[in-house]
């Protein structure tokens, strides 16, 4: 299998595995997945009485062979989730993190 259908297949089962994790049946958690465009989501949606629920918990791009994390509402961080997987570090950009501040971490810059 080469790497980027690696990584696809990690990022689904991910994202797969935090939508089962919703703990309130009001609030439904929807994936999606566009191969294509290599762009995963991960979306709260519903009601929780009269306020509307909708939200991107999880947000990743695959963009010149790297994993890009646009949206990580996660607790534990799905960045060290990949790198458990064996994504190489330098493979993970933290997208969220502003581009000159991104030397700083342990992950890829751009």
């Amino acid at each position: 299998m080469d790497t980027i259908t690696q990584y696809r297949q990690h990022i689904k089962t991910i994202l797969s595995e935090h939508a089962r994790l919703v703990w309130d049946n009001r609030i439904k958690a929807e994936t999606i997945f566009d191969t294509e465009q290599d762009r995963y989501q991960l979306i709260y949606i519903g009601w929780r009485n009269s306020k509307r629920v909708y939200g991107v918990v999880l947000h990743l791009d695959i963009i010149d062979n790297k994993i890009w994390i646009q949206q990580d509402g996660t607790e534990i961080g799905i960045a060290n989730t990949l790198v458990e997987l064996g994504v190489p570090k330098e493979n993970i950009v933290l997208a969220f993190d502003p581009p000159n501040l991104r030397q700083y971490t342990d992950f890829a810059v751009s």
